[in-house]
C-alpha cells in the first residue's frame, strides 16, 4: 500500500491531477494496469490513498483493499494532520494567552510555523498542485486553512501593534502574509531553487527567526 501511495503521490506531483492517470502510476511502478485497481477502485481512491500517505500513514492498515472511491469531503479531510498544527498561535490570539515577552512569543510563532511547513512541505506540494483541479481540495486548503491560519496571525500582530509591542506596519494583512510567505519559501520552496537547495537547514531557522524578529520587534540585538 505505502508503495502504491508514494507512486501515486509523484505522479499527481509531475503531471497534475487531471493529467494523471492509473496507467502512469502502473508504469512507475512496473506493474499492469489491472494490477494498481487490485489496490485502489480509481484515480479519486489513489489521491485519498496518496494524501493518507503523509499525514496519517499509521491508517493505511486499517483501509479495506481495493480502497474505494471517497467523496471529495473525505478527500479534502484527508489533508488534515490530526490536532491543532499551530497551538503556540492558537494560544497567542486566544482568551488565555500566555503572559511573555513580545519577542520571544514571535519567536515562538516563527519557529512553529517553519517546522509545520518544513516538515509537511510534501503534503502541501502534493494538495496544491492537485487543488487547482479540485475545487473542493482547493476550497478547503485555500479558503479554511491558509487564511484561517493568515487571519490568526494577523490578529496576532494586531493585538501587539495595538500595545506598541511592535513596530507600526503599512498593512497588517500584508505584513501577516510577509511572515507566511518568508518562512514558505525558506522551509520549502529554496530546496527546489539550484541556487539555493544546498543552504543549511539549521542556519535558513535561525536566520528567518532572526530577521522577522528584526523587522517587527524594536530594538531587536543585530
Amino acid at each position: 500500500m505505502a508503495e502504491i501511495a508514494e507512486a501515486g503521490a509523484r505522479v499527481f506531483l509531475t503531471k497534475g491531477y487531471r493529467a494523471a492517470g492509473i496507467s502512469d502510476v502502473a508504469a512507475a511502478l512496473k506493474l499492469s494496469h489491472g494490477a494498481v485497481y487490485t489496490y485502489v477502485r480509481s484515480k479519486e481512491a489513489l489521491l485519498y490513498l496518496a494524501l493518507l500517505r503523509l499525514t496519517r500513514p499509521e491508517a493505511l492498515a486499517g483501509l479495506e483493499i481495493p480502497v474505494a472511491t471517497p467523496t471529495a469531503a473525505q478527500v479534502a479531510a484527508a489533508f488534515e494532520t490530526g490536532d491543532d498544527p499551530f497551538p503556540v498561535l492558537t494560544a497567542a490570539v486566544g482568551p488565555d494567552r500566555p503572559h511573555v515577552a513580545v519577542a520571544a512569543e514571535l519567536a515562538a510563532v516563527v519557529d512553529e510555523l517553519y517546522g509545520f511547513v518544513e516538515h509537511n512541505r510534501h503534503l502541501l506540494a502534493l494538495v496544491e498542485r492537485c487543488a487547482a483541479d479540485l475545487p473542493e481540495l482547493a476550497q478547503y486548503y485555500f479558503v479554511r486553512r491558509r487564511r484561517a491560519l493568515l487571519a490568526s496571525l494577523a490578529e496576532f500582530l494586531e493585538r501587539h501593534l495595538r500595545s506598541g509591542a511592535l513596530r507600526p506596519v503599512p498593512d497588517v494583512p500584508a505584513a501577516a502574509r510577509f511572515i507566511v510567505e518568508t518562512v514558505t519559501w525558506f522551509a520549502w520552496h529554496r530546496r527546489d531553487d539550484p541556487d539555493s537547495a544546498d543552504l543549511d537547514d539549521d542556519a535558513c531557522r535561525r536566520t528567518v527567526r532572526h530577521l522577522l524578529l528584526a523587522a517587527f520587534v524594536p530594538d531587536t540585538p543585530a
